[in-house]
Protein backbone atom coordinates (compact mmCIF):
# COMPACT_ATOMS: atom_id res chain seq x y z
CA UNK A 1 0.00 0.00 0.00
CA UNK A 2 1.46 3.36 -1.02
CA UNK A 3 0.98 6.53 0.97
CA UNK A 4 0.34 9.92 -0.56
CA UNK A 5 3.29 12.23 -0.15
CA UNK A 6 2.91 14.62 2.75
CA UNK A 7 2.30 18.23 1.91
CA UNK A 8 5.27 20.57 2.17
CA UNK A 9 5.40 22.51 5.42
CA UNK A 10 3.97 26.00 5.16
CA UNK A 11 5.79 28.97 6.62
CA UNK A 12 3.82 30.32 9.58
CA UNK A 13 2.97 34.04 9.60
CA UNK A 14 1.80 36.04 12.63
CA UNK A 15 -0.08 39.25 11.74
CA UNK A 16 0.08 42.14 14.23
CA UNK A 17 -2.22 45.06 13.38
CA UNK A 18 -4.71 47.04 15.45
CA UNK A 19 -7.23 47.36 12.61
CA UNK A 20 -9.76 44.48 12.69
CA UNK A 21 -10.41 44.92 8.96
CA UNK A 22 -6.74 44.71 7.94
CA UNK A 23 -5.96 41.45 9.76
CA UNK A 24 -8.57 39.29 7.97
CA UNK A 25 -7.61 40.86 4.64
CA UNK A 26 -3.98 39.91 5.11
CA UNK A 27 -4.95 36.46 6.34
CA UNK A 28 -7.07 35.89 3.22
CA UNK A 29 -4.20 36.99 0.97
CA UNK A 30 -1.60 34.85 2.74
CA UNK A 31 -3.66 31.71 3.37
CA UNK A 32 -4.39 31.15 -0.29
CA UNK A 33 -0.67 30.65 -0.97
CA UNK A 34 0.68 27.07 -1.07
CA UNK A 35 3.77 27.89 1.00
CA UNK A 36 2.34 30.37 3.55
CA UNK A 37 -0.27 30.34 6.31
CA UNK A 38 -1.40 32.72 9.05
CA UNK A 39 -0.85 31.00 12.38
CA UNK A 40 -2.21 33.81 14.54
CA UNK A 41 -3.30 37.44 14.81
CA UNK A 42 -2.64 40.10 17.45
CA UNK A 43 -3.84 43.66 17.93
CA UNK A 44 -1.15 45.02 20.25
CA UNK A 45 2.37 44.39 21.51
CA UNK A 46 1.34 42.44 24.62
CA UNK A 47 -0.88 40.04 22.66
CA UNK A 48 1.81 39.72 20.00
CA UNK A 49 4.43 38.57 22.49
CA UNK A 50 1.99 36.01 23.89
CA UNK A 51 1.12 34.83 20.37
CA UNK A 52 4.77 34.36 19.44
CA UNK A 53 5.17 31.95 22.34
CA UNK A 54 1.94 30.09 21.58
CA UNK A 55 1.93 30.05 17.75
CA UNK A 56 5.68 29.78 17.07
CA UNK A 57 5.62 31.77 13.80
CA UNK A 58 8.38 31.73 11.21
CA UNK A 59 7.87 35.43 10.43
CA UNK A 60 5.85 38.42 11.68
CA UNK A 61 4.00 41.15 9.78
CA UNK A 62 3.81 44.16 12.12
CA UNK A 63 2.06 47.50 11.75
CA UNK A 64 3.90 50.48 13.24
CA UNK A 65 0.77 52.13 14.67
CA UNK A 66 -0.41 49.96 17.54
CA UNK A 67 -2.29 50.87 20.70
CA UNK A 68 0.20 51.16 23.55
CA UNK A 69 3.79 50.36 22.58
CA UNK A 70 4.08 50.88 18.83
CA UNK A 71 5.47 48.52 16.23
CA UNK A 72 9.02 49.80 16.61
CA UNK A 73 8.88 49.22 20.36
CA UNK A 74 7.49 45.73 19.75
CA UNK A 75 10.31 45.09 17.30
CA UNK A 76 12.86 45.99 19.97
CA UNK A 77 11.16 43.64 22.47
CA UNK A 78 11.24 40.85 19.91
CA UNK A 79 14.94 41.36 19.25
CA UNK A 80 15.76 40.89 22.95
CA UNK A 81 13.82 37.62 23.26
CA UNK A 82 13.71 36.24 19.71
CA UNK A 83 16.78 37.68 17.95
CA UNK A 84 16.43 35.44 14.90
CA UNK A 85 12.69 35.88 14.28
CA UNK A 86 12.25 37.85 11.03
CA UNK A 87 9.85 40.81 10.93
CA UNK A 88 8.24 42.65 8.01
CA UNK A 89 6.94 46.11 8.91
CA UNK A 90 3.69 47.03 7.12
CA UNK A 91 2.64 50.64 7.65
CA UNK A 92 0.65 53.57 6.33
CA UNK A 93 3.53 55.89 7.27
CA UNK A 94 5.92 57.32 4.71
CA UNK A 95 8.86 55.00 4.21
CA UNK A 96 11.22 57.97 3.83
CA UNK A 97 10.77 58.64 7.55
CA UNK A 98 10.21 55.17 9.00
CA UNK A 99 11.85 52.50 6.83
CA UNK A 100 15.43 53.06 7.98
CA UNK A 101 14.29 53.39 11.59
CA UNK A 102 12.59 50.00 11.27
CA UNK A 103 15.70 48.42 9.74
CA UNK A 104 17.91 49.86 12.48
CA UNK A 105 15.51 48.45 15.08
CA UNK A 106 15.90 44.98 13.57
CA UNK A 107 13.25 44.59 10.87
CA UNK A 108 14.10 42.66 7.71
CA UNK A 109 11.68 44.59 5.52
CA UNK A 110 9.34 47.57 5.22
CA UNK A 111 6.34 47.98 2.94
CA UNK A 112 3.68 50.68 2.81
CA UNK A 113 0.05 49.62 3.07
CA UNK A 114 -1.01 51.25 -0.18
CA UNK A 115 1.58 49.08 -1.92
CA UNK A 116 0.44 45.94 -0.15
CA UNK A 117 -1.46 43.11 -1.94
CA UNK A 118 0.94 40.92 -3.91
CA UNK A 119 4.04 42.83 -2.76
CA UNK A 120 3.44 41.50 0.76
CA UNK A 121 3.89 37.99 -0.59
CA UNK A 122 7.07 38.97 -2.43
CA UNK A 123 8.44 40.61 0.72
CA UNK A 124 7.58 37.62 2.93
CA UNK A 125 9.30 35.16 0.62
CA UNK A 126 12.42 37.30 0.24
CA UNK A 127 12.73 37.73 3.98
CA UNK A 128 12.17 34.02 4.59
CA UNK A 129 14.97 33.52 2.06
CA UNK A 130 17.26 35.58 4.33
CA UNK A 131 17.08 38.75 2.22
CA UNK A 132 16.09 42.33 3.08
CA UNK A 133 13.02 43.84 1.42
CA UNK A 134 12.59 47.59 0.93
CA UNK A 135 11.39 49.69 -1.98
CA UNK A 136 13.82 50.74 -4.69
CA UNK A 137 13.57 54.31 -3.43
CA UNK A 138 14.73 53.38 0.08
CA UNK A 139 17.42 51.07 -1.26
CA UNK A 140 18.83 53.83 -3.48
CA UNK A 141 18.90 56.33 -0.63
CA UNK A 142 20.78 53.91 1.63
CA UNK A 143 23.29 53.19 -1.14
CA UNK A 144 23.77 56.90 -1.79
CA UNK A 145 24.58 57.45 1.86
CA UNK A 146 27.16 54.67 1.87
CA UNK A 147 28.92 55.93 -1.25
CA UNK A 148 28.92 59.50 0.03
CA UNK A 149 26.32 61.04 -2.27
CA UNK A 150 24.32 63.94 -0.86
CA UNK A 151 20.97 63.10 0.63
CA UNK A 152 17.79 63.68 -1.33
CA UNK A 153 16.82 66.60 0.88
CA UNK A 154 13.56 66.38 2.81
CA UNK A 155 12.90 67.04 6.47
CA UNK A 156 16.33 66.07 7.82
CA UNK A 157 15.61 67.87 11.11
CA UNK A 158 12.56 65.65 11.67
CA UNK A 159 14.71 62.63 10.86
CA UNK A 160 16.84 63.59 13.87
CA UNK A 161 13.94 62.95 16.26
CA UNK A 162 14.08 59.77 18.30
CA UNK A 163 11.46 57.09 17.60
CA UNK A 164 9.36 58.15 20.60
CA UNK A 165 9.68 61.85 19.79
CA UNK A 166 8.57 61.14 16.23
CA UNK A 167 5.57 59.17 17.50
CA UNK A 168 4.61 62.04 19.81
CA UNK A 169 5.10 64.51 16.93
CA UNK A 170 2.80 62.41 14.71
CA UNK A 171 0.10 62.37 17.39
CA UNK A 172 0.41 66.14 17.88
CA UNK A 173 -0.18 66.51 14.15
CA UNK A 174 -3.24 64.29 14.42
CA UNK A 175 -4.75 66.70 16.95
CA UNK A 176 -4.09 64.78 20.16
CA UNK A 177 -3.70 66.71 23.40
CA UNK A 178 -0.75 66.15 25.74
CA UNK A 179 -2.89 63.98 28.01
CA UNK A 180 -4.24 61.95 25.07
CA UNK A 181 -0.69 61.34 23.83
CA UNK A 182 0.33 60.20 27.31
CA UNK A 183 -2.59 57.77 27.44
CA UNK A 184 -1.96 56.40 23.95
CA UNK A 185 1.76 55.89 24.51
CA UNK A 186 1.27 54.69 28.10
CA UNK A 187 3.64 57.28 29.51
CA UNK A 188 3.26 60.21 31.91
CA UNK A 189 2.17 63.71 30.91
CA UNK A 190 5.53 64.95 32.18
CA UNK A 191 7.32 62.61 29.76
CA UNK A 192 5.22 63.89 26.86
CA UNK A 193 6.06 67.46 27.85
CA UNK A 194 9.73 66.49 27.85
CA UNK A 195 9.35 65.07 24.31
CA UNK A 196 7.64 68.28 23.21
CA UNK A 197 10.50 70.37 24.60
CA UNK A 198 13.09 68.22 22.80
CA UNK A 199 11.14 68.40 19.55
CA UNK A 200 10.88 72.20 19.73
CA UNK A 201 14.61 72.45 20.34
CA UNK A 202 15.54 70.09 17.50
CA UNK A 203 13.16 71.76 15.04
CA UNK A 204 13.98 75.31 16.20
CA UNK A 205 10.36 76.03 17.11
CA UNK A 206 9.72 78.86 19.55
CA UNK A 207 6.33 77.96 21.01
CA UNK A 208 3.79 75.21 21.54
CA UNK A 209 1.64 76.84 18.87
CA UNK A 210 4.44 76.61 16.31
CA UNK A 211 4.97 72.99 17.31
CA UNK A 212 1.31 72.15 16.66
CA UNK A 213 1.26 74.01 13.34
CA UNK A 214 4.47 72.31 12.18
CA UNK A 215 3.20 68.89 13.24
CA UNK A 216 -0.11 69.38 11.40
CA UNK A 217 1.66 70.51 8.23
CA UNK A 218 3.99 67.52 8.39
CA UNK A 219 1.15 65.06 9.04
CA UNK A 220 -0.66 66.34 5.93
CA UNK A 221 2.38 65.88 3.68
CA UNK A 222 3.20 62.52 5.28
CA UNK A 223 -0.17 60.99 4.44
CA UNK A 224 -0.03 58.80 1.33
CA UNK A 225 -1.78 60.34 -1.65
Amino acid sequence: MTHAPSAARKNRVLVVDDHPIVRPGLALLINREPDLMVCGEAEDARTAMQSITAAKPDILVVDISLNGPDGLDLLKYIRTRYPDLPVLILSMHDESMYAERALRAGAQGYIMKQEATEKVLVALRRILGHEIYVSERVSNRILQRYIGSPSDGGPSSIADLTDRELEAFRLIGAGHSTRQIAEELHISVKTVESYQAHIKEKLSLRSARELVQHAIQWSITEKPS
